[in-house]
């Protein structure tokens, strides 16, 4: 009725209230009636907002990648914002220009300017697997921007969520990871192989390292037995030596003992011969027929041997002499009788 004209809003949008281009009214979730000929009202959304995008770039060996994600912001001075971008709305409350999408635009412009320099400087594989770094460089950049400190808003944070190269170079980086999957895995095979051959040729020397630390125990064993008898020979060549010396020294001993013997028997034959000589030396020039007759000899058989003697020195001298058997039998019984 007459121009007057009631709006209201909730309390998540910052209103501002031109009166003949002057603020009448500001605040969040304002309720008000206004006079619609010389009035104009502002409302900017105070909530914060996930702004998708998705933009292409190129990487330092010249391919193609797109880049998905999306900006968290918030609007923290409305009135900084509503001197930049047009947030009027009409009386039923409905933006009469579209700037959210300006604003929206300028967020996602900025950040592939922060990116792009990155993206330029990296390969395509090194590209792809910068997501983490791609993030950072955004929330730099943004943080950073006077263009978006110009607009009143806070960037809260930023999410890559996806880098892809072009399907045609996407299948082939497949083909080439899947070739080096696949000569990773025949490496792999080639290692266990030869991991395999190697424990194989371990156990062959370990079992011949024993078989030579055998032998060369039992060469050790067959010299100590060596050694051993070459002891035992050379202390048995020792002991008979020790013994021979022994029975060498015995027999020196008996040889000095027998020569001593046969010197003291000799000495003793001589003067025992000189006792005799000595003693028979008056005897020496008396016929042995007076000193047969100075024995005195009462054995008749020796008269009678002496007998037959003188006989037989002077057979030349008797003719014939007779003496029968029995007569001397006789001669000899009777004297052996008496």
């Amino acid at each position: 009725m007459f121009g007057i004209k009631h709006i209201k809003f909730d309390s998540m949008t910052y209103v501002l209230h031109y009166k003949n281009g002057k603020i009448q009214k500001e605040g969040r979730g304002l309720s008000f009636f206004y006079f619609g000929l010389n009035s104009s009202i502002v409302a900017i959304p105070m909530g914060s907002n996930d702004l998708p995008f998705i933009f292409n770039e190129s990487t330092n060996d010249y391919q193609t990648i797109t880049i998905q994600g999306q900006i968290s912001y918030k609007i923290t001075n409305p009135k900084i914002l509503a001197d930049v971008l047009n947030f009027s709305v009409n009386d039923s409350g409905q933006y009469k220009k579209n700037d959210i999408e300006k604003l929206n635009q300028r967020i996602i412009n900025e950040a592939q300017t922060a990116t792009s320099s990155f993206i330029h400087e990296i390969k395509l594989k090194d590209a792809i697997r910068s997501a983490k770094a791609a993030e950072e460089r955004i929330l730099a950049g943004l943080t950073a921007s006077q263009a978006i400190g110009m607009l009143g808003i806070e960037i809260l944070g930023a999410n890559i969520l996806a880098i892809q190269a072009t399907p045609e170079m996407t299948r082939a980086l497949e083909t080439e990871t899947r070739e080096k999957l696949q000569q990773e895995a025949d490496h792999a095979i080639y290692e266990r192989r030869n991991f395999a051959v190697e424990q194989e040729r371990k156990i062959k020397e370990s079992e011949l390292n024993t078989e030579i630390a055998i032998e060369q125990k039992q060469k050790q064993i067959a010299e100590k037995k060596m050694e051993s008898q070459v002891q035992q020979s050379d202390n048995d060549r020792k002991l008979r030596e020790m013994k021979l010396a022994a029975d060498i020294s015995v027999e020196n001993q008996r040889k000095q003992l027998i020569e001593q013997r046969t010197e003291n028997d000799r000495k003793e034959a001589e003067t025992k011969g000189y006792v005799i000589e000595t003693t028979l030396k008056p005897y020496k020039d008396i016929d042995w027929k007076t000193l047969t007759a100075l024995s005195n000899n009462p054995d008749p058989k020796f008269n009678i041997s002496l007998a037959f003697r003188e006989l037989a020195q002077n057979a030349d001298k008797i003719g014939n002499l007779n003496i029968s058997p029995d007569l001397l039998d006789s001669i000899l019984n009777r004297d052996h009788k008496r």
